[in-house]
């Protein structure tokens, strides 16, 4: 990359300095981007600190290695995002609306915040939080449809990338500023495609319908063998496949009652891997791709603790909100409110978290498509 191209490439901040943030700050480095790396917890950053940096390691040909210079690796949120065109947010999903209060004081005009991934509503909860705490500032609040990188922090200042995806959705409120923000990521990451909305991001979220359930229903299993089977290819039986089938089809009728499509995870096997079959079992059991997948080691995983509240109450919440049942999706919060000994539904994203309380369905047409906020009652 020449020197005058790379004076053209946005100064971009990762907040979040786990698996997958110190593999996009590490790879935008290497791209020859300004980058800043905050993390909440300094013990987690002091050996980056130490080293100037972070050593990206990696098997595949096409993922950029070596040692990725940080001139900006700091606990303190103003200081890292001053001045930032652009905040990628790589933090759990229930880490969301505390890094947009730690955010808020400091967001300037201008400002583009991407969460990696939003899972369900993450985009939503963010924004909401941001003016709840008084910011006026014109800032977009995007969301990833997933995580750009398969990776793993190899040491506290070594990361690998396993691989990056072809093509990953992004979506902003309001949806018509989407063109604005993919154009100006795909300067550093062309990886980033237009999606349709944050709805449309939230709701395709397949892991929504593959972890929650299939950890639950394996968890006698998990417990004897701590993990040691194949998550997907022995987890997922025809009986199982069953559920996540009623699981699916929830999700979808969701997203319909909204006036959004949402692809199947049918669909979705066989856009992402060229995975087919005349059921879910069958498609599932021809994708290659999962072959070898360890189940987690405990039931105690973010397949649940994740997964559950920021995915599957948020898409039981916009049920209720569109009055659509939403049964099967229900069954598994309480079963996994049961497991871990914890109100999920009450800690999870809900409409009135993701400051949609009130609205009509017009309303939040108009909210996502065009950015107008019309006054609740």
């Amino acid at each position: 990359m020449d020197v005058h191209h790379r004076k053209e490439l946005p100064k971009f901040a990762v907040l979040g300095a786990g698996n997958g943030g110190t593999a996009m700050a590490g790879h935008l480095s290497l791209l020859g981007c300004d980058v800043s790396l905050y993390n909440r917890s300094r013990e987690k950053i002091q050996a980056i600190q130490g080293c100037g940096g972070i050593d990206i390691i990696t098997d595949n040909d096409s993922c950029p290695s070596g040692f990725a210079p940080l001139k900006t690796v700091t606990g303190n949120m103003e200081e890292a995002i001053k001045d930032r065109r652009i905040l990628m947010v790589v933090v759990p999903a229930f880490g969301h609306k505390d890094i947009a209060v730690r955010m808020a004081p400091f967001l300037t005009d201008g400002q583009i915040v991407v969460l990696n991934p939003g899972r369900t509503g993450g985009a939503l909860e963010v924004l909401n939080a941001i003016r709840t705490e008084g910011c006026t500032a014109d800032v977009i609040i995007c969301e990833a449809q997933t995580l750009l990188y398969a990776c793993r922090s190899m040491n506290p200042a070594q990361t690998k990338i396993f691989g990056i995806k072809n093509s990953v959705p992004i979506a902003a409120i309001p949806a018509h500023r989407t063109p604005e923000v993919v154009n100006l990521l795909r300067l550093a990451l062309p990886q980033f495609a237009p999606g349709d909305n944050v709805i449309k991001t939230s709701l395709d979220n397949i892991g929504a319908i593959f972890h929650p359930a299939v950890t639950v229903l394996n968890a006698a299993r998990i417990e004897c063998t701590q993990g040691n089977f194949d998550y997907y290819t022995e987890g997922i039986t025809p009986a199982v496949a069953l559920i996540l089938e009623k699981l699916d089809q929830e999700r979808v009728n969701v997203a319909e009652a909204l006036g959004f499509r949402a692809m199947s995870a049918r669909e979705w096997l066989y856009i992402a891997y060229n995975a087919a079959g005349r059921s879910l079992f069958e498609a599932i059991r021809n994708n290659r791709g999962y072959d070898g997948i360890k189940a987690p080691k405990s039931v105690y995983h973010r397949y649940i603790t994740e997964d559950v509240p920021m995915s599957l109450v948020p898409i039981a919440s916009l049920g209720q909100f569109s009055n659509i049942p939403t049964p099967t999706i229900d069954a598994i919060i309480h079963l996994a409110s049961v497991l871990h000994q914890t109100d999920y539904l009450a800690a999870g994203r809900s409409v009135e978290s993701m400051g949609l309380k009130g609205m009509t369905l017009k309303q939040v047409h108009q909210y996502i498509l065009d950015g107008i906020m019309i006054e609740q009652r």
